[in-house]
């Protein structure tokens, strides 16, 4: 993989902050400056929350701030049918069960032997097993929500002594870090449900190979997701990209951007009168 290749993949749930333009401004510099490719994908797989009227706000803010990119752009929504061959995939290996438990449910069973539970990037995470083929068949003819987890455990069996050895590359402008992936920090983490058959970590990986992604840059609040989609490259036969996690903006306060910052929008500043120039400086990118 030798192109350097990056995308900025935001989700139309809300309007585009501060934050957003930082990261969307140092991919871009960092393809400019590789001679690469900058690629924009959106990725739209929560039906319920994502809006048309928040992607069309993406290409105009990205366009205001004076970023272009290629076409045509990958609307996730659009290839369900991709992530579902992906899910069948690790059907097929026995590497998911479907888990029946409410979130309520997980949380409780966390409660009652959180020694059992290992320490993830949002706390204790849930380490599950398949119901027996009758119980789980029972519930799925009485219509009841699942969602399929991965499982650590069959994921360690299928890789053997490679579950140890995976790391991803962390590269810091040039300065490169191998880093260990440990996936096992998420526990059974849930790719896809039923009513929505992929998740952001499958949908992702997969779409990063497709793409010929070779540079994935994005916030340091992802860094924890590297360790996972690790893993998926490694049982889906996928390439691994090189990682470079940047700094998050925050408020005044410290406190990290949120979409419902209404005033940190680049839509409010753009209304307001401030510059592309000005977010630019402002951000130092």
């Amino acid at each position: 993989m030798n192109e350097f290749i990056t995308r900025f993949a935001p989700s139309p749930t809300g309007l585009l902050h501060l934050g957003h333009a930082y990261s969307a401004l140092v991919a871009y510099q960092a393809a400019l400056e590789a001679g690469g490719r900058f690629i924009l994908r959106i990725e739209d797989i929560d039906l319920t929350r994502c809006k048309p009227e928040f992607e069309k706000a993406i290409y105009d803010d990205l366009e205001w701030l004076g970023l272009d990119w290629e076409q045509p752009v990958r609307r996730q929504s659009d290839h369900f049918a991709d992530y579902a061959r992906l899910l069948d995939q690790l059907i097929e290996k026995n590497l998911v069960y479907r888990c029946f438990k409410t979130r309520k449910e997980v949380a409780d069973e966390i409660a009652r032997a959180p020694h059992l539970s290992p320490d993830g990037p949002e706390g204790p995470a849930y380490i599950g097993a398949p119901l027996p083929a009758d119980e789980e068949k029972k519930l799925i003819d009485e219509g009841a929500p699942y969602a399929w987890r991965l499982s650590m455990n069959a994921a360690r069996t299928n890789l053997g002594a490679q579950f140890e050895k995976l790391s991803f590359i962390e590269d810091h402008f040039g300065i490169r870090e191998q880093v260990k992936a440990t996936p096992e920090i998420f526990g059974d983490a849930v790719i896809a449900r039923k009513d929505n058959g992929t998740s952001y970590h499958l949908a992702s990986v997969h779409d990063d190979a497709l793409q010929g992604v070779s540079h994935v840059i994005r916030g340091e609040d992802l860094y924890y997701a590297a360790h996972l989609h690790r893993l998926l490259q490694e049982l889906l036969n996928l390439p691994a990209p090189l990682y470079r996690h940047h700094k998050l903006i925050t408020d005044g306060q410290g406190k990290r951007l949120a979409k419902r910052d209404k005033a940190a929008t680049l839509q409010a500043l753009r209304q307001s009168g401030v510059k592309p120039g000005d977010i630019r400086q402002r951000l130092g990118v």
